[in-house]
């Protein structure tokens, strides 16, 4: 409840916000905006806290991972729950690559002797942490096998900047084992790092400065990771590509051509371990040289040193890599008007262990949604365009069971697909939003109607009166105080939004409710019902909150006569996007002159005293001015043409037939902004706006082929990106005059 008070009290600055209106909705006519809003008034009655509340406790009740006996039940589960509803659904299996642990050893040999437990304790006051039979152990799926030896090293967070201060440092992590903290990044970056410095092997742990005792009391007692939680999870290079590493750009099904396992790039070459805050102090306690810089320090018991020293461990690791069957839950209510134009509504069903928050808080609301929408249907209501439900199976590994069904059915999903609903894990607070940026007023009218369990105001005025309170300076509040909606969020990676968008050019959405729901329990065996109903969300009415807006903004895209794509906001967030970029290459140039200077005075300094322990880092290349000018050039042109468009769109007086045309013209828009040749070195993701960075995951990169090039500082593949990007803008925008010539 930390924001609630000082957010109402922002919002009574805020003119008319919280006051009820009669709205207009995009897409719509007046009266047809009346029977939209009458329609989703029914569905809103329709929705049930207790239902929801029944979903997660039924398909929390074990363990269901991917190919496992709980994972069929689950998926069965879904599957006769959107049957008894009436819809057309099917269970499409698809046969995936998925490693369970055979063997796991982690013990430290020197100075002492320490055998790590590897396990997490179960609870009396959680029902289900004592499944032990059916749980699967804590590991990082995706490690390779191996059995090594080494001195421990302490790499901080294990990202890139952490290295640079080893090397500061004079430490090399070449032929060692290395710890590295959670946080941070998504936890495939810290192993792919250590692996690119020489590493032998990755140990993964969450420190209770960032998850545990330090952010409050632990778990049963309070929400967060007790000492002997692990944080499961995939540590796949997923920036290379998602879905099966065997099947790249191809669905996975049974007689499927595969790859030998040595030719998947997505695949580590070292072994990597999750371990418990209590099985890393007895490691972290041993270690000797250098005292860490202070930003790594943690909140155990020790005095942190970063090692090298006589602490040696060994790290033995071994996997069953199996081909297991994944199981999609695909329902279809088909359209009245529009049967091949399809809004595709997705969350996966698949948890490491049992799920209740991640990812089943999603589903459940999803199914509310399904059954509501059936509830309309069998008193005569249909939607225009046919609404598909989708449960996906193996996102947990790296979003195989999407990935897999859009890799299958591409040429029919960029052919029918309007736009592709996304949710995951979410709880009691705040909406956040992220998606195609031509929908971020479709975005904002869907929570401007929609009003908050908690406050009784909307979730678009909660929301901003959260970034009112968090805003850095006075004024950038003054800037959101005037500003009277959301900017919604770039989509990196890291949920099953990622193969429409930035592989097939399908445009997105991805929703959910947070920040008020905080604990360590994510990807343990304490995500269950009774974590869930006592820390997350105990009314379950953000469960509500959730299939309102992912079930609005359904029922608004399937009915509406003008689908609501509004490319003026893609203009503006481009521009802004490539602003950054000049003036981040600009930022460059002076800060690589100053830290030149300031690296030539310490290596003179180190240099003449020969105590110094620190080593001088080497000079960096100086950043050249790169040439943006057919980029902006290509932006600017937007300008005019998506103003335009929006014109002829408001002004639009055209047959059925030709609306059909028109909208599968707007919907069709995003697949102009990929490459054909994809990002470099990462073909499969094509989007040349968004993708997930390689050295951050989930984490997004915008105009990402650039803005990659200028942060490794390779200066000729940036000027090629950078013309790159220019000429699909320009092939965009040509594309939206022909669809505004089209419409008059």
């Amino acid at each position: 409840m930390r924001y609630k008070h000082l957010a109402i009290a922002f919002l009574l600055a805020i003119p008319g916000a919280g006051f009820s209106q009669t709205n207009s909705i995009s897409g719509f006519g007046e009266t047809s905006s009346k029977q939209e809003a009458t329609i989703e008034g029914q569905f809103d009655g329709n929705l049930s806290a207790q239902n929801i509340s029944q979903y997660i406790k039924e398909m929390s009740a074990r363990p269901h991972h991917v190919g496992s006996p709980g994972g069929k039940q689950v998926a069965e589960y879904i599957l006769n729950k959107f049957k008894s509803w009436g819809y057309d659904a099917k269970i499409e299996s698809f046969f995936v690559l998925f490693p369970t642990p055979k063997e796991r050893v982690l013990e430290m040999t020197a100075p002492t002797k320490f055998k790590a437990g590897l396990k997490e304790m179960p609870l009396k006051e959680d029902a289900t942490s004592g499944q032990a039979a059916e749980q699967l152990p804590t590991y990082n799926c995706w490690s390779a096998d191996g059995d090594v030896t080494g001195q421990l090293v302490f790499v901080n967070y294990g990202v890139p900047e952490d290295y640079e201060m080893l090397e500061r440092l004079g430490i090399d992590v070449k032929g060692k084992i290395v710890i590295a903290k959670y946080g941070h990044s998504w936890r495939g970056i810290k192993p792919k790092v250590a692996q690119e410095h020489g590493a032998i092997g990755c140990i993964i742990y969450s420190d209770p400065a960032d998850d545990g005792y330090f952010q409050g009391d632990v778990y049963p007692k309070g929400a967060y990771k007790n000492e002997t939680g692990v944080q499961r999870g995939s540590v796949l290079d997923m920036p290379i590509y998602p879905g099966d590493p065997l099947t790249p750009g191809s669905g996975a099904v049974k007689d499927a051509k595969r790859l030998d396992q040595k030719e998947a790039l997505n695949l580590l070459k070292i072994p990597v371990l999750p371990i418990s805050y209590k099985d890393a102090l007895p490691l972290l306690k041993a270690l000797e040289g250098e005292v860490a810089p202070e930003s790594w320090r943690g909140a155990l018991p020790i005095t942190y040193h970063v090692g090298p020293g006589k602490a040696t461990v060994h790290l033995k690791l071994s996997f069953d890599w199996q081909i297991r069957e994944l199981r999609d839950v695909i329902a279809k209510m088909p359209g009245s008007d529009f049967p091949d134009q399809w809004v595709i509504r997705g969350n996966h069903h698949d948890a490491w262990v049992n799920g209740a928050s991640d990812p089943l808080s999603g589903q459940a609301s999803m199914l509310e949604e399904a059954r509501s929408l059936s509830v309309m249907a069998k008193s005569g209501w249909k939607p225009k365009r046919t609404i598909i439900f989708c449960a996906w199976d193996g996102e947990e590994p790296g979003l195989l069971g999407s990935t897999e069904w859009a890799e299958e059915h591409w040429d029919e999903l960029q052919d029918k697909a309007v736009t592709y609903i996304n949710t995951d894990a979410s709880g009691r607070g705040f909406l956040y939003a992220e998606g195609s940026h031509a929908l971020e007023g479709f975005v904002n009218e869907i929570a401007r109607d929609i009003t908050d369990p908690q406050t009784k105001i909307s979730v678009l005025d909660r929301r901003r009166a959260r970034d009112i309170v968090d805003a850095g300076s006075d004024s950038k509040k003054k800037e959101l105080i005037g500003k009277k909606t959301i900017s919604i969020g770039a989509m990196g990676s890291g949920s099953d939004y990622s193969p429409f968008i930035q592989h097939l050019g399908i445009s997105s959405l991805n929703y959910g409710y947070g920040g008020e729901d905080g604990g360590g329990e994510y990807h343990s065996i304490y995500d269950s019902y009774d974590d869930y109903r006592r820390f997350k969300d105990p009314t379950f009415e953000y469960g509500v909150a959730l299939a309102k807006t992912a079930g609005h903004s359904a029922i608004r895209l399937a009915n509406c006569e003008m689908l609501p794509f509004d490319f003026r906001t893609f203009f503006t967030t481009v521009k802004g996007y490539a602003n950054d970029l000049i003036s981040m290459s600009d930022q460059m140039r002076e800060n690589t002159e100053l830290e030149n200077q300031i690296i030539s005075d310490q290596q003179y300094k180190y240099a003449a005293d020969p105590t110094e322990k620190i080593q001088a880092p080497s000079p960096k290349s100086e950043v050249p001015f790169l040439n943006f000018s057919n980029l902006q050039n290509s932006i600017e042109d937007l300008d005019k043409t998506t103003s335009s468009l929006s014109e002829a769109i408001s002004k639009a007086k055209t047959s059925s037939t030709k609306k059909d045309q028109i909208n599968k013209s707007l919907y069709q828009a995003e697949q102009k902004l990929l490459t054909d040749a994809g990002l470099p070195r990462r073909p499969w993701y094509k989007h040349t706006i968004y993708a997930p960075g390689l050295y951050t995951g989930y984490g997004v990169k915008t105009l990402p082929g650039i803005r990659e090039a200028i942060e490794q500082r390779n200066w000729k593949e940036a000027q090629q990106q950078i013309e790159i990007a220019a000429n699909i803008i320009s092939k965009f925008n040509a594309y939206l005059k022909s669809v505004t010539q089209q419409i008059q």
